[in-house]
Formats: C-alpha cells, structure tokens, sequence
C-alpha cells in the first residue's frame, strides 16, 4: 500500500529497483532476512507497479550468481539459472518474478545481471575491495576470506549507473529481456588485493583465511547481447577503477 501511494503521489514512472540484501555472507547466515527482502522486496515493487498502470519502465538488478555454478562460461542470458545458495537463489528468484509480471501482466520491466559491484561510496567493509582499502589505510594486512582463487568480474559503479540508464532508455524494445553487464575480464580474488595494494604504494602482505564456504568458484560474464541491442559496454577497466576509489576512500577516513 505504501509502495502503490508513492507511485500515485508523485507520479513516478521509471522505476529503478534496486534495494537488496546484497551481502553474500549475510544472507548465509540469516536466509530469511535474504529471502524477505530480495523476493518479496521485489514482488511487493511490481505489484505496486501493476496497480498503479502508469509505470513505463522498471528496471531490476538481478546479479550474475543467479546463474549458479556451470561448467562452461562465460554466463549467457540464455543458460538458466542453476542457484543453489541463499544469496544465489534469491537473487534468481528476483529474475523470474520479474518476467513473470511482464509475461503475465505486460508490467514493463527489465533484468540486469551484473557483476561484483565496486566504487565510492560502499561502505560495507565486508566486501572485498572496501576491507581491503580500509585495511591498507589503517596499515593492517588485507584479509582474504577464501583461498584467494575465486574468480569473478569486477564492475566499476559508473558504469553500472550508465548501463541501468541503457536499459530505461531503450524499454520500449528489451521489455521482458535479461542483459548482462560487466567488463568481460576476470581476476582471481588474490589478483584484485595485489592491484589494489599497487595502487597504494603498499608493501603489506595479504593474510589467507581459506574459510569461505557455499560460494562459486568462478563467475564471469559474456556482455555481447548488450553490446549489440543496446549500443552498451564497460568503459572503465579495473586499474582505473580502482584508483578512483582507492582515492575516495582515501578522502573518506581522512574526513572521518
């Protein structure tokens, strides 16, 4: 009922859905919480949407571990979404309800599958760049909470601004349709603290937990359909990137 008000209050019709549960380890150790806040966030959004009938676009992140572990990669929008684990199932579940409302009701919305999230202005320090920043600046050894080996694709938060803008734009012919977005390059965990550590000038050693459990070994994504429909892709590559954030954090706790 909230959700329906403020759409006919202020007569919103763009939608950007984005509120999750979007920690990983979080979501592992209270399901629930994950399951409440991803699916249903998600389906109380679109019902609201579908009542109110004035919406034109809605976009919704999903995420790249919808998919769940295959053996070939890179993830393309056409394999289905194999996800296993809380995080994974929910976000998966989010992707599906959200086609149903457009299969269903003509709901005009979207999914984007996207890859690890970085830049300013996260300060979940259970993440891995954020700690690893915090860690460096307080001269502190980076911990790494698996072997070091997992392999995702690290998308700049700018970028991800720009391709979420994309698909708004261009509704009117993706409606119903799922596109992933990332850079199309791939680092091991241990790759991303050494990068990072370069950047800082430091000269401190990453401690190796070897305790991460229930996560997927590799991730990665082919970005080829939004290329072609949308006229999208990365534009910033991870050394760029992180030396943008490196500097906000910097600015951060300097502030703080």
């Amino acid at each position: 009922e909230l959700l329906q008000e403020v759409l006919r209050k202020y007569s919103i019709n763009i939608i950007f859905h984005l509120a999750a549960e979007a920690i990983v380890g979080h979501s592992q150790e209270n399901p629930r919480k994950a399951f409440k806040t991803n699916i249903v966030g998600t389906w109380e959004v679109l019902e609201a949407a579908r009542h109110y009938n004035k919406s034109e676009v809605i976009v919704v992140a999903s995420s790249d571990k919808a998919y769940g572990s295959h053996k070939k990669l890179p993830y393309r929008e056409e394999m289905p979404l194999a996800a296993n684990h809380p995080y994974d199932v929910s976000k998966a579940c989010t992707d599906m309800i959200a086609k149903s409302y457009f299969h269903t009701y003509s709901v005009p919305v979207a999914v984007a599958r996207s890859g690890n999230f970085y830049g300013g202005g996260d300060i979940n320090f259970d993440r891995l760049i954020p700690g690893t920043i915090k860690s460096i600046l307080k001269n502190e050894r980076p911990v790494i909470r698996s072997d070091g080996m997992f392999v995702r694709d690290y998308f700049y938060v700018i970028d991800a601004v720009g391709a979420f803008l994309r698909m708004a734009e261009n509704m009117g012919n993706v409606k119903g349709q799922s596109f992933n977005f990332g850079t199309e390059k791939h680092y091991t965990v241990l790759e991303v603290v050494q990068k990072i550590l370069q950047v800082s000038g430091s000269t401190l050693e990453p401690q190796i937990l070897n305790q991460a459990s229930n996560e997927i070994k590799q991730q990665y994504l082919d970005c080829s359909k939004a290329k072609k429909l949308l006229d999208w892709k990365s534009s910033t590559d991870l050394d760029a990137g992180l030396k943008e954030t490196f500097k906000w954090y910097s600015d951060f706790f300097a502030s703080t």
